[in-house]
């Protein structure tokens, strides 16, 4: 694009928006946090301030075929905010405003780069929450959520964010501004397009505004922690504490538990496996102990203090940062059947012996969705081969158990290829479709989402 062109972009915002070109600040702009998701710098950076602005940006985009990929704090774990050489990216970061908290509706309304954490906060303030909770929660935005229809430890019971997002103002690829959706809890008046836009990850729409539902807040928790020899045994038992309506419940492997107890001593050496379940209402959960122990726990244990709730979920908590401490870490997101957890666990063991790998293996046990994390060390480029080997393995072993390539990071551009394995031509072709419907010169986000 020729300097001409971006000072003819910067005319048509108007000087007062920031319009970055400095090469040493453009790479920052450039990918979210998924290992071997290629990017590039992009030819510009947008922060955007006003929905205004951003209408006008697509609508030069447009006339332009500029592609533009949209961002909002980069904690993306699947590429789908990477940038190539010919794009601008469209920061939202600066469109933070809590617009209304409306306590007699249970409604709030909020711009796109609110961070989530922070919304949960106000919310508070009047004795209402906002339960999506995903695991970036103190630095991933609400736009950034529902652009990836982002997940968590408590969708178990809450649901992911499709489930709380009543409606959302878009800009479209042309610059048209519309919004979709109702603030009522009922509405079926029009095609659910309002839905059709969560999940799409900057490819059909620029998702500005959003109108959120919120709750009374959850009392505090009743928690317990469960350890069994073996991953089988624990993933039994999980499926029989849905039956207490957990708000959490979450698995840990025992590659997983050895990486903390290195770290971080908790007392699970010699634990194969532990369950974490949380109840928001304070139950008593002697009957699940007892489950819990019929199902061949080693030990169980729960508590109805606050106190405690920090301590009994701290292994699970540091799973994560446990893994990253061992060397270079590539995160996968799967879903499966709740019947099948504990055979792709034990699929993962063999691939990551194939592979000469350390995998873990974590996540939320309620709904399926585990996380294998593959851990090599740095600077290792033929260990990199075989983690993205084991990576796409993986993947491939959920789709062989009746599971789905991703329950909550999206696919971006890290999972196209093999989110193409479970999509037959034909929805594929519908997927196009729609895609071309709402974005004809495919500058939305190009390349990503498998459309």
């Amino acid at each position: 694009m020729s300097s001409a062109i971006l000072s003819e972009l910067q005319k048509a915002l108007g000087e007062s928006v920031s319009l970055i070109t400095d090469p040493s600040i453009t790479p920052a702009y450039s990918r979210d946090q998924a290992p071997f998701a290629h990017s590039e710098p992009p030819l510009a950076v947008v922060i955007a301030r006003e929905i205004e602005t951003i209408s006008k940006l697509l609508a030069f985009a447009s006339a332009h075929k500029i592609p533009i990929v949209t961002r909002g704090a980069g904690s993306g774990l699947a590429g789908g905010a990477n940038s190539t050489a010919d794009s601008i990216v469209l920061s939202l970061e600066k469109m933070n405003s809590i617009l209304e908290i409306d306590t007699k509706n249970l409604i709030a309304r909020v711009q796109a780069g609110v961070i989530n954490l922070d919304l949960d906060k106000a919310a508070s303030a009047h004795g209402l929450a906002y339960l999506p909770d995903p695991a970036s929660r103190e630095w991933s935005t609400i736009g950034g959520n529902v652009a990836t229809n982002a997940g968590g430890m408590c969708c178990v019971k809450y649901g992911v964010t499709s489930q709380h997002v009543r409606a959302m103002t878009v800009v479209l690829a042309n610059g048209e501004i519309v919004k979709l959706g109702s603030a009522t809890k009922k509405a079926v008046t029009t095609l659910d397009l309002a839905s059709l836009m969560i999940g799409s990850e900057g490819t059909l729409g620029i998702i500005v505004e959003i109108t959120v539902g919120l709750a009374p807040r959850p009392k505090n928790p009743s928690t317990l922690i469960a350890t069994f020899a073996t991953i089988t045994e624990a993933a039994r038992a999980s499926t029989e504490l849905l039956t207490f309506g957990p708000s959490m419940l979450e698995i840990v492997d025992s590659t997983t538990i050895q990486a903390v107890e290195s770290w971080k001593s908790l007392g699970f050496e010699s634990a194969g496996s532990v369950l974490i379940l949380q109840v928001d209402d304070g139950t008593d959960l002697n009957p699940a102990v007892k489950l819990c122990q019929t199902m061949g726990a080693i030990d169980a244990m729960f508590s109805d203090d606050p106190a405690d709730a920090a301590d009994l979920i701290a292994l699970r908590k540091l799973a994560y940062p446990a893994l990253e401490r061992m060397g270079m870490t590539l995160l996968d997101d799967v879903a499966v059947p709740l019947t099948k957890i504990a055979d792709l666990v034990l699929e993962v063991e063999e691939i990551a012996k194939r592979n000469n790998l350390t995998i873990a293996v974590f996540g939320h046990a309620g709904d399926g969705n585990l996380h294998p994390t593959i851990v090599f060390p740095h600077g290792d480029d033929e260990a990199a081969k075989r983690a993205a080997k084991a990576f796409s393995e993986i993947v491939e072993a959920a789709q062989s158990m009746g599971g789905t390539t991703s329950g909550e990071h999206g696919v971006g551009s890290i999972k196209r290829e093999l989110a193409a394995k479970e999509i037959s031509p034909k929805v594929r072709e519908l997927q196009l479709q729609i895609k071309h419907l709402f974005d004809p010169k495919n500058i939305l986000n190009p390349d990503k989402k498998l459309i």
